[in-house]
């Protein structure tokens, strides 16, 4: 369970969702839309500040410039044991590191985007459609001669929460029936209002 408080924030007026996880990490998100269905609101949320994730490349089996195995780190414990050595690294970027919830993230500018720099991650191996998600490279580490990389999602990291009436928020499951209807409706209908702003 997460709850989240509202702020008016920003220049332009634009609501601000704090997302509070179970270990009572906190992430900041700009509220892009909202939709009221059956009596509950749901909420499209975009981190204010740039999600990251630590991925261990397994290079011992891999042929020339390949990288064999390209591996997520979740582990909230081997998360803490490799921040120290990720912050160091990203802070001689002018990244800060930060240890928020559900996604780590970084505050500062993201180098430029280079196509020789980009990963594609299978997500969904065992599916027939397979969906890839591409990374842009920031650096690497090493850690008890371990190597370690830190990638930046290239597409928007979006969450979708809901009010549960009791003043929090709860982030819909990605097993949750209506979560990519509700999903397309906000994305699209957000669109829509963009582009009727310009």
């Amino acid at each position: 369970m997460s709850s989240a408080s509202f702020s008016q924030g920003g220049q332009n007026d634009t609501d601000i969702v704090t997302l509070i996880d179970e270990t009572g990490r906190s992430l900041d998100c700009y509220l892009e839309n909202s939709l009221e269905l059956d009596g509950s609101i749901y909420m499209l949320l975009l981190p204010i500040d740039s999600p990251v994730v630590i991925i261990a490349l397994d290079e011992d089996n891999a042929e020339e410039d390949e990288i064999s195995e390209a591996i997520i780190i979740e582990d909230p414990e081997e998360i803490e044991m490799l921040f120290a050595d990720a912050k160091a690294v990203l802070g001689e970027l002018n990244l800060v590191l930060q240890n928020t919830a559900f996604t780590l993230t970084i505050n500062g500018e993201l180098p430029p985007l280079h196509e020789d720099e980009i990963l594609s991650l299978e997500l969904d191996e065992d599916d027939e459609d397979v969906d890839t998600e591409d990374l842009q490279f920031l650096t690497s580490f090493y850690h008890e001669k371990l190597k370690y990389s830190v990638y930046s999602p290239i597409a928007p990291l979006l969450f979708v929460a809901c009010d549960n009436q009791k003043g929090q928020l709860e982030l819909l499951s990605p097993d949750d029936p209506n979560l990519s209807s509700i999903l397309n409706f906000l994305i699209h209908d957000d669109l829509d209002n963009n582009n009727n702003q310009n």
